[in-house]
């Protein structure tokens, strides 16, 4: 459900920067509602959750509306994609769980995190 009171935003003691990424799922209703649940707190594997951490990540947010995924990865200034991505595929786990979630995700078969999610272009801000 959208939430029309806003989301609280988790503030970090040093400088942060924003990468957003979308995906789209199969547009199937029960399957969008079983990739809801794998994404919950009480059903979101731990072993993921703490690669995300380790690679330096300090936060990832996941939104969704009807097929469309979009993620918000809040980052330390110095962190450099591609290196933690690149880290990140090779955690115990990942593989296993892009397979798992792959059956929800409109991608090709064996895609990559990288590969399904797409890094998208910042086209407004307030400016100032």
């Amino acid at each position: 459900m959208p939430s029309n009171q806003g989301y609280i935003v988790k503030e970090h003691p040093i400088p942060t920067k924003r990468y957003c990424q979308t995906l789209s799922l199969k547009d199937h209703p029960a399957l969008i509602a079983e990739y809801r649940k794998v994404h919950s707190q009480s059903e979101a594997w731990p072993e993921i959750r703490k690669g995300i951490r380790s690679v330096g990540i300090l936060e990832m947010e996941m939104y969704i509306l009807g097929s469309q995924v979009f993620m918000i990865v809040e980052t330390p200034i110095d962190f450099d994609w591609e290196t933690a991505m690149n880290e990140l595929s090779h955690l115990p786990r990942q593989e296993e769980w892009e397979e798992y979630v792959s059956r929800f995700q409109k991608c090709a078969p064996g895609s990559t995190s990288a590969e399904k999610w797409k890094l998208m272009e910042r086209m407004f801000y307030l400016y100032d």
